[in-house]
């Protein structure tokens, strides 16, 4: 997905936020070679783009997006960007980049691989529209995609229970092409784009419970919650012990 994006001439700076460290089990679903395996991914990331756009600068930061000591680097990087795109893997990244985009007014956007490849979301969001809180709960609450399945972001057969289903390449390149395509648009229109969605579902497999058919768009037009705990208009004290609770119902 960033390599798509990235090939557009628009884009001029990229900061990566990313700790990992690419694996062996990684090279059958990633760009990069055997031989990098070690190497941290962000740094991959810069080799592979800076080797195809010379003319653009990418800066790194080697770091958990919620780690405390990168916390003024990371709000620098988003205040200075002109849209913010996620890919993470896990619920309290996504929360915690929402917040960061809505304290600095910035649209963005997230591409999610479903368990096993089965499909995929890509979700836009503007200024003044719903949060990531608000659009997670409306899908919960709308659609089953995965029928308790964990989802895959690692090695297929590993220890780990979230390790077990994989994705393939072709699925994850389907779903990073929607979501490059999405951003794109975003990119050009900013706060005025309007697709007709807020998230958009792909199928990819027919799934027995799940998915009726393959290659279907599902798109959900999700509007802000008023009683959203996390980006409703403050019109008085909250609630702590009930915002904790729906903080916490949402990473179930």
């Amino acid at each position: 997905m960033l390599d798509i994006v990235c090939r557009d001439p628009r884009v001029t700076r990229v900061t990566l936020v990313e700790p990992d460290v690419y694996k062996a089990h990684n090279v059958v679903r990633h760009q990069f070679p055997a031989a990098a395996v070690g190497g941290f991914k962000a740094d991959l990331a810069r080799e592979w783009l800076l080797a195809r756009r010379s003319d653009l600068r990418v800066e790194t930061l080697r770091c958990d997006l919620r780690d405390p000591e990168f916390a003024t680097a990371i709000e620098d990087a988003v205040r200075a960007c002109g849209l913010g795109i996620c890919a993470a893997d896990n619920e309290p990244a996504k929360f915690h980049f929402d917040a960061l985009m809505r304290r600095h007014q910035k649209p963005w956007t997230l591409g999610e691989v479903l368990a096993g490849g089965i499909g995929g979301f890509v979700h836009g969001f503007v200024a003044g529209g719903p949060c990531y809180g608000c659009v997670a709960s409306h899908l919960r609450r709308a659609v089953k995609v995965d029928d308790d399945r964990p989802p895959d972001y690692a090695a297929p057969g590993g220890p780990a229970p979230e390790t077990t289903v994989p994705a393939s390449r072709a699925s994850i390149e389907v779903i990073a092409s929607l979501h490059a395509q999405v951003t794109l648009q975003l990119l050009t229109q900013g706060d005025a784009y309007a697709p007709g969605f807020t998230s958009m579902l792909f199928t990819l497999e027919q799934v027995a419970g799940i998915f009726d058919e393959a290659f279907r768009t599902h798109r959900f037009r999700v509007a802000r919650a008023a009683d959203c705990l996390i980006c409703r208009e403050p019109t008085a004290p909250a609630d702590l012990d009930r915002a904790l609770d729906d903080a916490l119902s949402r990473l179930q």
